[in-house]
């Protein structure tokens, strides 16, 4: 039941080649639901003219089309044109089913880079900020029958480095480890039919004991209404109950005997129906789900569900040569996981991108661990500060039910924090590590991975490109030694006048060595962080060198290797950009293994 009861327009929808047909968020789904992925006019503003020509309301066609949700830096958008356009326009017209009449209808955004205002029959509805994280406006008031029109226009400067933006590059032509830019809409655009008051968020905390509580918020809420749970296993029902709603909130905890728990390789799912009541009445339905999952650091260990697990994970870009960081389909998602798994990984690190919610709902499936990143920006000053808090607020509201991830990793390699020598920047770190302990106490957090930590983080991420196992084995074999001082790797492991902490040491970057795979199209300034070998055994040699050196190494907890596919001109990856393997994989599951 998990999904297939709510999947009959989806079905309908890849009939008609609709992009990304599925429902875009299985975190948290109604019944009656509409994609609006697919073509959509749109224009350029380079001139920035749009707003006092009045392009919001005027009747006049934008001259291009797009395919949503894709990027027009993208192939797959049908556009393709990756110079510097910072104002877009895009304008669909929608009919709503007959079925919809008396519900509130809800638009919704999976994300827009970087600033989005969205206006419907040419009244502005709402605005947002921050590119990375999803939004939607109750367009109920002003929605009419028959056709009604959407226009959006988003705002993302291609140059501005206090705007977080991860690995998109600010320069013209992608260069190093930075990439294509992304503009505009880059997730699913959907609109849903909800009831008269209807949930408007929820959380879900279960413990491993079998307690879970359930946190929900009301939209629109009146008096005397309740909150009715059934919480299923498989086809069973294991659990169900109901609370009052109190104001716009409303609490329930439940209670599963003897419960499956989520962990490595068995993602083990509750799925749970909710629904806001009112005299008996169902007000709105929401389909959801949850795992039983633990995750706590010590005695110098990651520990899942009270048991050490070694992590074994790989950096995951999350790019793709046809539509950058948008999934080009689901296949696509559950391949990458897959391939990860067949390699021996149990886990990713996302890195510098909120990943697909459909990645995630893979991830949470198939038991796959992930470290949850968001992008950074490179320059710090207070307006970037609350930019970058805001956004990690919404990060957390989004993703906070997913027990595939199992930790947050805020700021990378210092960005946006470039002289944490500076008190105030030193004061981010920390505010980033304690903000995000405040809205979530159940995961792990790095304050800055990969060197110059301050005193607040749950691992000691560090990051080191060594190019033979015999040099990482000679800067790491000495606990005694690394507890007074952590050797440097291009900058300082602590910011000067701090001390290491004792938590649970995690090489959280390493390996990068690049090989060009026969056949391969890559561009002339190819490179790799560890040079570039000539072919695949002298690759794969060094790699056994260094799975060889950590495994003689038990004070380290985990790793996590540099990368899973070539992108663009980075070709440090375990396959290429277009997903060939470049190296065996029962080698790779080997080399893997020796880690516990």
């Amino acid at each position: 039941m998990r999904l297939s009861a709510f999947f009959v327009f989806a079905v309908l929808a890849a009939a008609q080649s609709v992009p990304r047909p599925e429902y875009p968020q299985p975190q948290f789904q109604r019944e009656l639901w509409m994609s609006l992925n697919g073509p959509w006019e749109f224009e350029y503003d380079d001139a920035n003219h749009g707003m006092e020509q009045g392009w919001a309301t005027a009747d006049r066609k934008f001259g291009r089309t797009i395919t949503v949700p894709f990027a027009p830096e993208t192939k797959l958008s049908g556009i393709g044109d990756t110079a510097f356009h910072p104002y877009v326009w895009y304008r669909r017209t929608v009919t709503l089913p007959a079925a919809w009449q008396g519900k509130r209808v809800l638009l919704h955004f999976g994300a827009v880079d970087y600033r989005a205002s969205v206006w419907v029959n040419g009244r502005l509805v709402g605005q947002h900020e921050g590119g990375s994280v999803p939004f939607r406006f109750d367009v109920t008031e002003q929605w009419k029958a028959g056709a009604n029109v959407i226009t959006v226009r988003a705002e993302d400067s291609p140059t501005d480095r206090y705007q977080p933006r991860g690995k998109q590059y600010w320069e013209p032509q992608s260069r190093g480890i930075f990439y294509t830019r992304t503009t505009g809409i880059w997730q699913p655009v959907w609109l849903e039919a909800a009831g008269t008051s209807y949930i408007e968020k929820l959380r879900t905390t279960p413990a491993i004991d079998g307690l879970v509580r359930l946190d929900a918020r009301v939209a629109r809420p009146k008096t005397g209404q309740t909150l009715r749970a059934v919480v299923k296993f498989g086809n069973n029902t294991v659990a169900q109950g109901e609370a009052s709603a109190e104001g716009n909130r409303a609490t329930l905890s439940l209670t599963v005997n003897d419960p499956k728990l989520w962990n490595v390789g068995q993602g083990n799912l509750y799925d749970v129906t909710l629904e806001l009541r009112a005299g008996g009445q169902v007000l709105d339905r929401v389909q959801t789900y949850y795992g039983y999952r633990q995750v706590t650091a010590e005695n110098g260990r990651l520990y899942i569900n009270g048991r050490p697990v070694f992590l074994k994970m790989v950096l995951d870009q999350g790019y793709w040569p046809e539509s950058t960081i948008t999934p080009p389909s689901e296949e696509a998602i559950q391949f990458d996981i897959k391939a990860m798994r067949e390699m021996g990984f149990n886990g990713a690190r996302k890195h510098q991108k909120v990943e697909d919610p459909r990645f995630l709902y893979w991830a949470d499936r198939m038991g796959f661990l992930v470290s949850g990143e968001t992008a950074n920006a490179y320059l710090f000053d207070e307006d970037y500060a609350a930019r970058f808090t805001r956004e990690w607020i919404e990060i957390i509201e989004r993703d906070y039910n997913h027990p595939s991830i199992i930790m947050w990793i805020p700021v990378n390699e210092s960005w946006g924090v470039h002289n944490p020598r500076d008190v105030q920047q030193q004061s981010h770190l920390k505010a980033n590590y304690h903000l995000l302990k405040s809205l979530d106490a159940t995961r792990l957090v790095i304050e800055n991975d990969g060197w110059e930590h301050v005193d607040t983080t749950d691992l000691f991420g560090i990051h080191d490109y060594a190019r033979t196992g015999e040099l990482l084995y000679d800067k790491y074999r000495d606990l005694s030694k690394l507890m007074t001082a952590f050797p440097p790797n291009g900058r300082a492991a602590l910011v000067p006048g701090y001390r290491y902490n004792g938590s649970p040491i995690f090489l959280s970057e390493f390996g990068g060595i690049a090989y060009i795979a026969p056949g391969s199209n890559v561009p002339k300034d190819a490179w790799g962080y560890s040079g570039v070998e000539p072919n695949q055994a002298s690759a794969q040699a060094r790699m056994r060198g260094l799975w060889e050196a950590i495994a003689k190494m038990p004070h380290i907890m985990g790793i996590c290797y540099t990368q899973l596919t070539d992108v663009e001109q980075e070709i440090n990856g375990l396959l290429t950009c277009d997903r060939k393997p470049k190296f065996d994989a029962k080698a790779l599951r080997e080399m893997n293994d020796l880690l516990r």
